[in-house]
């Protein structure tokens, strides 16, 4: 389960380092063979700033479900662009870096600063500065859409 947030840097060559709490379960659950691709929002589009990173097991599952997905929907056309289209596979090395392509990265206007957010299956890495736009959009409340798929949810 990859949970938790970690500021991080990405290094002159377009690396980042991920954090060794995460590498044994990395190491055991894929061995350190990750996808990187786009993240997208709610109309399959660029969620500016942001990337998703899978571990490669966790990422094959999302490939089938996509694959199953009709060929003539626009939106599961442009979902299958984004996503499959813009998936880079990458390794760590034995220092736990990462190679971000420079194409995600300029999409994502990645400089130095970075936030690692875990989300279960996946990685959220943000620019940091878009990661702390975004928390304040959270923090305020206004955004309620799908909200009522939750009401039964509790903790």
């Amino acid at each position: 389960m990859l949970r938790g947030v970690s500021s991080i840097n990405l290094d002159a060559k377009g690396r980042i380092a991920i954090p060794t709490r995460y590498r044994t379960e990395l190491q055991d659950s894929c061995k350190y063979q990750m996808v990187v691709t786009l993240a997208v929002d709610g109309q399959c589009i660029g969620e500016q700033g942001c990337l998703w990173l899978y571990p490669l097991p966790e990422w094959e599952k999302l490939e089938m479900t996509i694959s199953k997905l009709p060929t003539l929907n626009k939106t599961a056309v442009k979902l299958k662009r984004f996503l499959i289209g813009n998936a880079s596979e990458c390794e760590m090395d034995g220092q736990g870096r990462l190679l971000l392509p420079e194409k995600l990265r300029t999409f994502s206007t990645m400089k130095k600063g970075i936030v690692l957010a875990g989300q279960l299956n996946k990685f959220e890495i943000w620019n940091d500065l878009a990661w702390a736009e975004k928390e304040k959009e959270w923090m305020n409340g206004n955004d309620t859409e799908g909200l009522d798929e939750l009401t039964n949810l509790s903790f």
